[in-house]
């Protein structure tokens, strides 16, 4: 089993308040990429939203090939819109790409 770091990207289509951001990030916790010594070292932060309202997830996933990774990411992170309470509509989601791959956790 490989840890890779998969970036998400999306858009929220009627901004984000700073509680609904707050539960995001809560709910992704799990997966934050400073677990892995790539996110570690680059400071990759599990959620960065940007001044157009488009934003990142970074999130970390254990899986054996790489579109199991990309489909396990896509599935946390649509997860995790959800419990902060945004749907498909509010916070669609881009493709799913592996941002690095990390065998050793620290």
């Amino acid at each position: 089993m490989t840890t890779y770091v998969i970036s998400v990207p999306g858009t929220f289509t009627a901004g984000i308040g700073t509680d609904t951001r707050t539960r995001l990030a809560r709910a992704l916790r799990p997966a934050d990429p400073h677990g892995t010594r790539m996110g570690n070292a680059e400071d990759l932060d599990v959620l960065s939203v940007n001044d157009d309202n488009t934003f990142t997830l970074r999130l970390t996933v254990d899986a054996d090939t790489r579109p199991h990774a990309e489909e396990a990411a896509r599935r946390l992170a649509g997860d995790a819109l959800r419990d902060a309470g945004l749907d498909e509509r509010s916070a669609p989601l881009g493709p799913a790409v592996v941002t690095g791959i990390d065998s050793e956790i620290r």
